[in-house]
């Protein structure tokens, strides 16, 4: 999992693991679990989740 430092300067130090993130017909972005495939989240403002990887 990335970790967030004190310096709270807007970034995550490393990559978020065991997920990845697709665009919907919609242009929202969801967040889906590596290994399960289950989709865990959706982001509502058209920008990607920071640190996530996409799939192509």
């Amino acid at each position: 999992m990335a970790k967030n430092h004190d310096k709270h300067d807007g970034h995550l130090d490393g990559a978020v693991r065991d997920r990845s993130q697709t665009k919907m017909p919609t242009g929202h972005w969801v967040k889906r679990d590596s290994e399960s495939g289950r989709f865990l989240n959706v982001k509502h403002d058209d920008k990607p989740f920071k640190g996530v990887r996409k799939e192509k």
